[in-house]
């Protein structure tokens, strides 16, 4: 291989690395690439790309390994040169079900037979995008409480004044950025002028409700980092008992 196809290599891996970065646990709504749930990509000459992933647990629930296995496929296939994309889910007692149903692109029923439910995987999607929403809304309000905003401000904000407020803070793009995907798709109509802040059903904030609104959202959010937290020390338990540290893409690996 020469330099310069080496280089070309390189980069396709870190386009397809960053596509897989927007791929989030569902539960966890964490990038499944900071949670170190990927653990190689293989790029094939036709544009075939490989992904190899593996869950903290060897019985982590099938219809989550599904929802990541078909989103990693949809991600890395909107890039132009990739012709084919395989998720491999490895070391988890429905592997075979999930990588064949996905390969095949078979949906979550058909892949599982009467185990497989399409309404309840529906359904989970909706009931995990509605706690990112949470999460996500329940951050940024923080942020920009801290950077002077009033309540008042924040429950009047458009999602229009929303993307021209700059938010403080090394991560403020980055939450707002996350956000306002988000919003895309929960709390009913994202236009310009409505509201950047509603609640999960909705329904516009109000100051008299605001406080409490916020306790709320702490909590799914508390909740989903005790979760998070929990997926990667069952992760990194089970790779000291491989004898293969768990290395989450972005962290340097610890001295000797």
């Amino acid at each position: 291989m020469s330099a310069r196809d080496g280089a070309a290599e390189d980069g396709r891996e870190a386009e397809v690395r960053a596509c897989l970065a927007s791929v989030t646990d569902p539960e966890l709504d964490e990038p499944v690439t900071d949670l170190g749930f990927v653990e190689e990509v293989a790029i094939g000459a036709d544009g075939t790309v490989s992904i190899d992933f593996r869950l903290p647990t060897f019985w982590c629930a099938a219809n989550f390994a599904y929802m990541m296995a078909e989103d990693m496929r949809d991600a890395v296939a909107a890039l132009p040169w990739v012709t084919r994309v395989v998720p491999r889910l490895r070391e988890h007692m429905c592997a075979d079900e999930v990588n064949r149903g996905v390969a095949e692109g078979l949906a979550f029923g058909a892949a599982f037979g009467e185990a497989g439910d399409d309404d309840s995987l529906a359904n989970l999607r909706t009931t995990f995008r509605r706690k990112a929403f949470q999460g996500r809304q329940e951050l940024l309000l923080r942020a920009l409480l801290a950077q002077g905003f009033d309540k008042a401000s924040l429950v009047a904000m458009t999602a229009a004044e929303l993307e021209r407020t700059p938010v403080a803070g090394a991560e403020g793009a980055g939450l707002k950025r996350r956000y306002l995907e988000m919003r895309a798709h929960a709390g009913g109509p994202a236009g310009p002028d409505d509201r950047a802040f509603v609640t999960a059903e909705g329904a516009p904030l109000t100051e008299a409700g605001f406080d409490e609104h916020l306790r709320t959202l702490a909590s799914v959010r508390i909740a989903m980092e005790f979760n998070g937290a929990l997926c990667r020390g069952l992760l990194a338990a089970r790779d000291r008992a491989a004898g293969t540290p768990t290395q989450p893409e972005g962290e340097a690996p610890p001295e000797p």
